[in-house]
């Protein structure tokens, strides 16, 4: 298949995100978990913008073993700054840019056609003469007059650069345009260039555009992570990427990318920036892999291709999410019951099941807490098999916690004692000697449910005991017995559910 080469400019054009500031370690720290993802380019900096900037392009070029870039305008002393800011670089790449555009050239650059090519001939030799990779990008290329775009690229390739990319830079142009375009100038230079595109989100085109380039003939393509950038942003390469991946079949490409490492890449970059992900943003938002509507639950747990066109895990995300509200079935309802630990005959479910929606009409998410309150209060009425009766704890900073715990069952009393790493673990191995059989405590919380120095505590714990988890509360003003009661109660909640008993 032919490979894409992917150029990632999150530490360039995603920093001119308006309000964006990355710190130099901030940059270092995304420049690596690119480097991990697989990504081809790392375009670092502009480092002409300022010392700063130059500095962190410096550090990225330095500590990467990936193709490190640096964004210069068609001028000397930006192409010189570049070269001293990258040279470092196990792989160094000089990217050399002016706008081609009518509009940009009388407008901003004050420079007519000659002096454009003159300034690309001259800037463009000049990087070549510097590094061995050189790519040029002719800004504002889809509202330029493409005989003039094809001088421009001519140009370039004549002195050395061996990607010419073409920029959407306002996310003008429309894909069927943008395939036209594209094959015309792979026509005119993809034996002797890499053809590459640099779309931006403006009309929300940049993905499609991207791909219409592809089917085009582009070998190159450039995007952010997240799709951050100026105005709307760039091309999202997450979805370009999964787009690739997922329809293999119709672009007969592919990439150098872990898609596994997709999701977490994504995280820590919406954390370092600031810019959150939408719930509903394509590949990576948290309600891609989450289903509420009970027709679309009962199809995904049934078989999760019949809503999901790609698994969670091929983007690094750990499972598909089932959402229970006011549309959820009867089918996710049950299955999340289980999951939970609890198996209802038809009578209860219903009972259940009729309570849930009650619930739902009136909050839009039911958390598992919901659930299980559910059907604690509503089908459950469990017998205390084990009682608690007495405990002593012995605790301090010089040796283990020890804790002597007495339980009553069916008459019994039986005590036993252990050791733990403090008083309430010390308590807990004691009442596993009781009750037998494996009960790892999963999550333990405390808070206090009334104010005053005698406030009552309320313990509420997490045990797993046969793959599946059970909880507990229990409330005192002392918080050890409340987190004792907490523990015993779980115990007897989850044989209850099940109508075991242990014949102690």
């Amino acid at each position: 298949m032919k490979k894409i080469t992917i150029l990632d400019t999150t530490l360039r054009d995603g920093e001119q995100t308006p309000g964006l500031v990355l710190s130099a370690s901030g940059k270092l720290e995304i420049a690596q978990r690119l480097e991990r993802l697989g990504i081809d380019i790392i375009e670092a900096g502009f480092p002409a913008s300022s010392q700063e900037e130059s500095d962190a392009v410096r550090q990225i070029a330095a500590s990467s073993l990936a193709c490190v870039a640096a964004l210069c305008r068609a001028s000397e002393g930006d192409v010189i700054k570049g070269w001293e800011a990258i040279q470092a670089a196990e792989s160094p790449r000089l990217h050399v840019f002016i706008a081609t555009s009518e509009l940009h050239m009388a407008h901003k650059l004050h420079m007519g056609k000659s002096e454009v090519l003159d300034a690309i001939r001259s800037s463009v030799s000049l990087a070549a003469s510097l590094a061995s990779d050189v790519e040029f990008s002719c800004e504002d290329a889809t509202r330029s007059d493409p005989d003039f775009l094809e001088e421009a690229f001519a140009a370039a390739a004549s002195c050395g650069a061996s990607t010419l990319n073409i920029a959407d830079t306002v996310g003008f142009i429309m894909p069927e345009e943008f395939e036209r375009l594209v094959e015309r100038m792979v026509a005119s230079f993809g034996s002797s260039a890499a053809i590459g595109v640099h779309c931006h989100n403006d009309l929300g085109l940049a993905v499609a555009n991207t791909l219409a380039a592809i089917r085009a003939g582009a070998s190159h393509i450039e995007g952010t992570i997240n799709g951050i950038g100026e105005r709307a942003g760039n091309c999202p390469l997450e979805e370009a990427i999964m787009a690739l991946e997922v329809r293999k079949d119709y672009y007969q490409v592919q990439t150098n990318i872990n898609t596994k490492a997709i999701y977490r890449t994504s995280q820590r970059v919406a954390e370092l920036t600031g810019i959150p992900i939408p719930a509903v943003k394509a590949v990576i938002g948290e309600n891609v892999f989450a289903h509420e509507s009970g027709i679309h639950q009962h199809g995904v747990l049934s078989n999760p291709l019949t809503y999901e066109i790609m698994t969670p895990q091929s983007i690094g995300k750990d499972r598909s999410t089932i959402i229970l509200g006011k549309l959820s079935g009867r089918h996710a309802f049950s299955d999340r019951l289980e999951q939970l630990g609890y198996k209802l005959n038809e009578n209860m479910l219903n009972k259940a099941f009729d309570e849930f929606k009650a619930i739902a009409s009136k909050k839009s998410v039911i958390a598992d807490e919901d659930l299980e309150a559910i059907v604690w209060s509503q089908m459950v009425s469990p017998l205390e098999e084990y009682k608690l009766e007495t405990f002593q704890i012995n605790s301090s900073n010089i040796m283990k916690a020890m804790a002597s715990i007495t339980i009553s069952c069916n008459g019994r009393h039986i005590t036993e004692a252990a050791t733990g790493s403090g008083p309430i673990d010390a308590a807990y191995n004691a009442i596993m000697k009781i009750v037998g059989g494996e009960w790892p405590l999963e999550s333990y919380s405390l808070k206090a449910v009334t104010e005053g120095m005698d406030a009552l505590g309320e313990a509420t714990v997490k045990v797993r005991h046969d793959g599946r988890l059970n909880t507990g509360k229990g409330l005192s003003t002392d918080i050890i017995e409340a987190s004792i009661l907490a523990y015993i109660n779980a115990i007897n909640r989850t044989l209850a559910v099940r109508n075991e008993t242990t014949g102690c």
